[in-house]
């Protein structure tokens, strides 16, 4: 793992109108690393993401990606530095077709490297080939998410984001969500992860930080943890 973090948020303070969300948040994801957020609804998770990548500007605090101070740029630049969002809500274009929706994501990553094309997208989601031209209003929850993850996935990032990327969805494609993010995982992509299924974020990352109220309250390493720890149960509800 490289020494300089992808990520590395250092004491974000952040104030949505006249109400403080975050209170001194510091994060770091490594090259190659699986961190997951936890917490309840409410505890500032999403406005994390947000903050990092620009979407929010934190009234204090520092964000660094790989090392370079970033806080509060457009998200455009941040995403050029090899960062992906698969977003709350999906954000499927309707009215364009599964190809289209993936391919106008497509472009190399920071290293110029172009590993993740659309024929591989639809080898990850034999659903969308099937779908291919389809109209993102005519797709499942599941195969728009499907489709959320591919275009991720077509920036070629270097860490994706992800955030809830199974709500609401039925369980075998919540179950077929999951193994793909397991291979994203192997391909050596970093991720950070919310969601609210915790047995499966502890088996699958690295690191765990649980949110309480604005604050990081736990940062600690996954193996050998259970949903139902102490630690995780008092400040989880589970």
């Amino acid at each position: 793992m490289s020494a300089t973090p992808i990520i590395e948020a250092v004491g974000l303070h952040t104030h949505l109108g006249s109400s403080h969300i975050l209170h001194g948040v510091s994060l770091t994801v490594g090259r190659g690393e699986a961190v997951c957020l936890l917490g309840r609804n409410g505890m500032g998770k999403t406005t994390t993401l947000r903050t990092i990548l620009g979407l929010v500007s934190p009234s204090r605090g520092e964000v660094r990606i790989n090392g370079q101070p970033m806080t509060a740029a457009p998200p455009h630049r941040i995403a050029r530095q090899g960062i992906a969002l698969v977003p709350e809500g999906r954000g499927v274009f309707p009215n364009l077709t599964v190809r289209e929706n993936l391919v106008m994501a497509a472009r190399p990553g920071v290293d110029g490297r172009r590993v993740w094309t659309y024929e591989r997208v639809l080898e990850t989601f034999p659903r969308l080939a099937e779908r291919r031209n389809n109209f993102g209003n005519q797709l499942s929850g599941g195969e728009q998410q499907m489709i959320t993850i591919g275009r991720a996935l077509m920036t070629n990032p270097d860490l994706i984001i992800l955030d809830e990327a199974t709500e609401g969805l039925a369980p075998l494609i919540r179950k077929e969500i999951w193994a793909v993010i397991r291979t994203i995982r192997e391909a050596g992509i970093a991720t950070l992860l919310v969601d609210k299924n915790v047995k499966d974020l502890l088996a699958l990352c690295d690191r765990a930080l649980v949110m309480v109220k604005g604050r990081i309250v736990l940062d600690g390493a996954t193996a050998g943890l259970a949903p139902d720890d102490d630690a995780l149960a008092r400040h989880l509800g589970l």
